[in-house]
């Protein structure tokens, strides 16, 4: 199995998990926030749902220009975030695949203008922000839902509102 092989591996294993929190967004507090320096909710879910596209798309340039890190829009409504993240599933499974090992363990840089800002393995930009990243904000919207006092999905293993896929399929229904 390929480097990009396997990520993708992961990636489609906790994509369906990831689409069940953005699902339990209320539609009615996109606008909400923890705090006044927080991202809200719906802001959140459209940076979840736009994180895994974005990575694969960003780490073909070579080098690569450093996004503006300060920009989070705001969503509509939680339609808008699920269209968003169908685009970004799409969106790995066509390009990751297409990375060969060797371009995988290439070294990548992000700049801002001429200065250099990151050189690392293309595949651990992808491990870190493609899958980590992700996975940490997936974490920060499941303190979100839980304040926002909505059922939070289990991930690798129970949440306190319901069990794992695994552990359901032997229970009785």
């Amino acid at each position: 199995m390929s480097l990009a092989e396997s990520m993708l591996a992961e990636f489609e294993a906790q994509a369906p998990i990831t689409r069940k929190f953005l699902e339990r967004l209320p539609g009615n507090r996109l606008t909400w926030k923890p705090h006044e320096k927080s991202m809200s909710a719906g802001q959140l879910g459209l940076h979840i749902a736009r994180v895994p596209g974005g990575s694969v798309r960003f780490v073909q340039q070579n080098p690569a220009q450093a996004p503006n890190f300060n920009s989070a829009p705001q969503p509509a409504s939680v339609g808008e975030i699920l269209a968003e993240f169908d685009e970004s599933i799409a969106t790995v499974r066509t390009l990751l695949p297409q990375f060969s090992d060797a371009a995988m363990q290439e070294t990548w840089r992000m700049v801002q203008g001429n200065q250099e800002l990151l050189t690392i393995p293309r595949a651990q930009f992808l491990r870190d922000i493609m899958l980590n990243h992700w996975f940490q904000h997936r974490g920060q919207l499941c303190v979100y839902l839980r304040l926002l006092n909505v059922a939070v999905p289990a991930s690798w293993g129970p949440s306190g509102d319901e069990q794992p896929v695994f552990l359901q399929k032997g229970q009785a229904a």
